[in-house]
């Protein structure tokens, strides 16, 4: 290997940082965006159970905050509710909302840097492979040849070429996986978050007064966004 990052020339190490930074987000993101992370199957059910006299107390917000990333959507809003109990179906909607799309955000951490990796990883290969030719035609003088330096400048372009789309390729495809997941789960926090309110308002009709809202509220808002190329 190191023969022939030594063949491919200076070239090679951008690549060469690229792959690391790129296997390195590829197995955060892996670890991340796991469903127990994100949306505990559990997680709902436990909510289901609890008493409509009583909403949960500080500690098992916490826990809740920390259990995972729909856990911390919801225990926001239960703080909410703790500072006021009166809170109208519309605020407590607008605060819902406001905790998803910073959920959001941590779902698509490092996938605009992972995405930005695969397609620059090509640009740098050609890069490389320019810089070669560019030493091969530099090396034949009229007149004269210099087989060694023809071989040398060949080497920077094909390694650079071929290290390119290794790194690119697995680049491209994770981020294309993660990113489906990613909107997979936008989907199902969006659907959870709008049964935890509907279950409130329940809990509102039952005596935990939570006031609803004076006219019909705005379905809930999307948490999706607008993918931006790679």
């Amino acid at each position: 290997m190191w023969s022939i990052l030594q063949a491919a020339g200076w070239p090679i190490w951008p690549l060469v940082v690229c792959s690391f930074v790129a296997l390195a987000l590829i197995i955060e993101r892996a670890y991340t965006l796991r469903p127990p992370r994100i949306l505990p199957g559990a997680l709902l059910v436990d909510l289901r159970h609890i008493d409509a006299r009583h909403l949960p107390g500080p500690n098992v917000v916490a826990k809740l905050a920390s259990s995972s990333l729909l856990g911390s959507v919801l225990a926001a809003s239960l703080r909410a509710l703790h500072e006021n109990l009166h809170l109208s179906e519309a605020a407590l909607r607008e605060r819902v909302e406001r905790e998803g799309r910073r959920a959001v955000r941590e779902l698509e951490r490092y996938l605009t840097t992972l995405g930005s990796i695969a397609t620059a990883a090509p640009l740098l290969g050609l890069l490389g492979t320019v810089i070669g030719m560019i030493e091969i035609f530099g090396s034949q003088a009229p007149g004269t040849g210099n087989p060694a330096q023809l071989a040398h400048g060949i080497s920077i372009a094909l390694y650079n070429t071929a290290f390119g789309l290794i790194v690119a390729i697995p680049s491209l495809l994770a981020h294309r996986h993660f990113r489906a997941r990613v909107e997979d789960f936008e989907l199902e926090l969006e659907a959870a978050c709008e049964r935890f309110v509907q279950q409130v308002n329940q809990w509102g009709a039952h005596g935990r007064g939570i006031a609803p809202s004076p006219e019909p509220s705005a379905p809930t808002g999307d948490f999706q966004h607008t993918e931006i190329a790679a």
